[in-house]
């Protein structure tokens, strides 16, 4: 791992987080996200880097003064399996948790992968209004979400990011 760089990303990484998630947003696994609504966020994500090519990203969104997300987590294919995507995840989590949140909520297809940090399952009922009208609602899968929702409690104990 000694050769990916995790840093936080500027509005001049935009494009390229777009162009590593294309794919994905065409067949609906990631929300599409406009360069202006990705600028107006650009202090949630956090990237990485294999020399100056991003390679993946992820983003810790704050719902309420108890209530992150985790989301838009992508690692580019040609990675994938190397824990870069547990790297993106751990480092959110360590945020989260030293910005004060009890609780992160991530919306997936990988729950084994969340499992693996103690994410839980829990019933979509749990997820804020504001998520659902806000995000979900611009999904190709909306109304039927085949997402698997998960939520993490944290101990509050501040860590560096790693």
């Amino acid at each position: 791992m000694g050769r990916f760089t995790i840093f936080k990303p500027t509005v001049s990484d935009i494009k390229d987080m777009q162009n590593l998630v294309l794919k994905d947003v065409e067949n609906g696994n990631i929300l599409d996200r406009d360069q202006n609504e990705m600028a107006t966020t650009i202090r949630s994500y956090l990237a990485i880097k294999d020399t100056n090519k991003i390679i993946g990203f992820v983003a810790l969104h704050i719902h309420t003064t108890q209530l992150a997300e985790i989301r838009s987590l992508i690692v580019d294919e040609d990675y994938r399996g190397q824990g870069i995507g547990k790297r993106l995840i751990q480092n959110s989590i360590i945020e989260a948790k030293n910005l004060g949140l009890n609780r992160v909520l991530v919306l997936t297809y990988q729950q084994k992968l969340f499992e693996s940090f103690d994410f839980e399952v829990i019933q979509k009922e749990y997820i804020p209004e504001t998520k659902i009208w806000a995000d979900c609602i611009k999904c190709k899968h909306f109304p039927v979400c085949d997402e698997i929702a998960l939520m993490l409690t944290l101990e509050n104990n501040k860590k560096d990011i790693v």
